[in-house]
């Protein structure tokens, strides 16, 4: 006869693997229709950041190698990115969407992180899941790029999980694929250098953008319908808004950020 004690473990048992198995996010969208938007609206706004730049927003790396290429000194690493009030560095992206405009080429031809002059240009980028050019433009330089997807953004408690992690000795190009499977969200980083470092978000649609120089930013062709807008910088996580897209419509849509500490 089984006892109860061992009905109970064995069920812990499945609970617990069920669990294991279950996407940490499971909120990312796994599917997108590309379709044509005839009567899509748009959304347009501004990020600014509000109150005292925290004094932490700039951090400087002592360079140790590769003067020749990197520069002597120290490197400025902006974490929080503030001129004229403008926050920048930020991405803006719709929740959720299930179909809508196709994907545009990429305007280099392809998806493309260049290592020039020790830094990662751009500095953030949205890019479409799938194949990505890493090019080292560096003369004589060993970058080593570790690109992570950053689990649990939403939560505000993020766990890091590699996608690609290789060095690349000798200027030109690879090939490899971003292919989050729990989060949009990536941060990348040299791992010879310690002053790299950049952010990619990987939606499965193409309703997202990264802030111009003044914080602006603009997303069109959306189909009419209700969405949450999102904007996301890589130190201060989420702010969330609700919008309704009407047809032929244009939304403004403003978002502030501010230090908490």
């Amino acid at each position: 006869m089984i006892s109860g004690k061992s009905i109970i473990s064995s069920l812990l048992g499945v609970f617990i693997l069920i669990a294991l198995a279950a996407p940490a996010d499971a909120k990312r969208q796994k599917k997108y229709k590309e379709v044509d938007v005839a009567d899509g609206g748009s959304v347009a706004g501004k990020v600014s950041f509000t109150g005292a730049v925290p004094a932490d927003a700039v951090e400087n790396i002592l360079i140790t190698k590769n003067v020749d290429v990197c520069g002597t000194g120290e490197r400025e690493v902006v974490w929080v990115d503030v001129k004229d009030g403008a926050l920048r560095g930020v991405f803006v992206f719709l929740d959720k969407v299930k179909e809508g405009k196709k994907w545009s080429k990429p305007e280099l031809g392809a998806y493309l992180v260049n290592q020039k002059g020790c830094r990662f240009r751009p500095w953030a980028q949205v890019v479409r899941p799938g194949p990505i050019v890493i090019r080292n433009g560096d003369a004589g330089v060993l970058h080593n790029i570790n690109a992570r997807e950053l689990i649990g953004v939403e939560k505000g408690r993020v766990v890091k999980k590699t996608l690609f992690n290789f060095g690349q000795p000798d200027p030109g190009d690879i090939k490899d694929k971003i292919k989050p499977r729990r989060s949009n969200y990536i941060g990348i980083n040299c791992e010879a250098h310690n002053f790299m470092f950049g952010f990619m978000l990987a939606p499965v649609h193409p309703y997202a953008v990264v802030v111009g120089d003044d914080g602006s930013f603009a997303i069109d062709d959306i189909p009419p319908g209700k969405y949450t807008l999102t904007a996301w910088h890589p130190r201060y996580g989420l702010k969330k808004t609700k919008i309704s897209v009407t047809a032929k419509g244009a939304l403004k849509a403003n978002f502030a950020f501010a230090d908490s500490k």
